[in-house]
């Protein structure tokens, strides 16, 4: 006699139960003609799981005894009452899992919040239950955003954290892009929780699902110590929109790449070396494709020495009257926020997205109650479709362009706060300030840039 066991596994699905499993492939195999379960829920509680497995042992010639509801499988009476018996256990584990559903939300509903800390960077679980920053971690993580926001890309940071032997989330020497934007985009390193991302769809698989509106989100601000400063973390987000934007137009091998354009083809400057080898070696930025048509560029290369020096002289002419400049972006920044039209737009859209979802729900259930030409039938149904997806592609663009007008609201907030918080002459290049005030600069033909700092503002700097 052999005994088989899934310690500590639930019994709604047979999937990850290996004693299960186990059991069931020497019983077919004719190893046995006997299993004996102390009841039907320890041996399955999914009905359909429990009614296959018993079958197939069943056509096989093994016979199963449930010890506490006294079933043989055998007995004429065994099938009924095993149906009855798998609904009844079916029914208690779906019991279970809404009282752990509940018992879930309610914490975040309370903003207690949960973390998977085996496979969290930067946070521990504190004596208390709470997240306690993790200082050696916390290092690599403000290190991400810090590579991030000097340009790089998330496969760039992946390589370098693996060079320097930096290991991922999972203790694993490979750091994968996935891995990466996650660190970037997750709102709890900057102090605040989204709780309720993903839910549970069945409680018999266990299948889940990005949350997308299904059950109820819960945001809670400053529920742990944050390691990202929140203004950084917006930041880093109103940047990945902007290189979301520009699609694979964008590099991130410089924090010049894809900020400065070639007013003759509007493409942008790429790094180049001359003389890669030897001890005239010069690193230089030039029209990507100076050469590639038959019209060359007429703009010429220029040094990061010479980019810098233009962007002192911007900047040094922007701060000139530094208080009209940010008083102008509070009043630009009061109406991008402004979204009423937007907000009343989308109203709109929904009643009309009611109205015709109605219109679809009779329409099916008239042609499923009448006799109807069904091709006619069919006409209204492709035009209800049509105008059901019409009214959704127009609130999706309008709830992208208010997204759009937050995120420029952002921008403009970090572009007044870098300017108060800074000097009014700048002496030395502040690799920061570049990437967080400009744009972008067209380079014109004398080799002058006209550079467009994020608040609209364009300025001219020659040589």
């Amino acid at each position: 006699m052999k005994i088989y066991t899934d310690e500590g596994i639930t019994g709604t699905s047979t999937k990850n139960r290996d004693g299960f499993n186990e059991m069931v492939r020497d019983a077919l195999a004719g190893r046995m003609d006997l299993i004996v379960t102390k009841s039907v829920s320890r041996f399955a509680r999914n009905t359909v799981d429990s009614l296959v497995t018993i079958r197939d042992l069943k056509a096989h010639g093994v016979e199963v005894f449930f010890e506490k509801e006294n079933i043989y499988t055998f007995d004429g009476k065994g099938e009924l009452l095993l149906t009855i018996m798998s609904s009844i256990a079916q029914e208690e584990s779906r019991s279970i899992s809404e009282n752990v559903t509940w018992g879930h939300r309610k914490r975040f509903a309370d903003g207690k919040i949960i973390m998977a800390y085996k496979h969290f960077l930067g946070y521990d679980r504190g004596e208390d239950g709470t997240p306690v920053i993790n200082p050696k971690e916390a290092e690599t993580v403000r290190s991400i955003y810090r590579m991030f926001m000097e340009g790089k890309t998330p496969f760039a940071i992946g390589r370098h954290l693996e060079r320097n032997h930096v290991p991922s989330p999972a203790g694993k020497p490979r750091w994968s892009d996935s891995t990466i934007i996650s660190i970037l985009t997750n709102e709890k390193y900057k102090g605040d929780a989204l709780l309720q991302k993903k839910f549970t769809v069945d409680f018999l698989t266990k299948e889940k699902k990005t949350n997308e509106g299904e059950v109820p989100q819960y945001y809670v601000k400053d529920s742990h110590p944050a390691i990202i400063d929140p203004r950084e973390w917006d930041a880093v987000q109103v940047e990945f929109a902007r290189r979301k934007s520009m699609g694979k137009s964008y590099s991130g091998s410089n924090v010049f790449s894809s900020k400065l354009i070639c007013s003759d083809c509007g493409d942008f400057f790429g790094f180049k070396v001359w003389h890669s080898t030897d001890a005239y070696r010069k690193e230089i930025w030039r029209c990507n494709h100076k050469f590639d048509r038959e019209h060359i560029c007429n703009t010429p290369h220029l040094t990061a020495q010479q980019i810098q020096t233009m962007f002192l002289y911007a900047y040094n002419e922007l701060m000139r009257d530094r208080s009209q400049v940010i008083a102008d972006c509070a009043l630009l920044r009061e109406q991008v926020l402004n979204c009423t039209k937007q907000e009343k737009a989308i109203a709109e859209a929904d009643r009309e997205l009611s109205v015709t979802a109605a219109l679809v729900a009779a329409s099916v259930k008239e042609n499923a109650t009448t006799v109807q030409e069904q091709e006619e039938y069919g006409r209204r149904f492709a035009e209800l479709e049509r105008r059901y997806n019409a009214q959704k592609a127009k609130k999706d663009a309008l709830q992208a362009e208010i997204q759009s007008k937050k995120e420029r609201a952002q921008c403009l907030g970090d572009f007044m706060r870098t300017l108060a918080n800074n000097d009014l002459i700048l002496e030395n290049w502040d690799e920061q300030l570049w990437l967080t005030l400009i744009e972008n600069g067209t380079v014109l033909p004398d080799g002058s840039i006209n550079f467009l700092f994020k608040n609209g503002t364009e300025i001219l700097a020659t040589l």
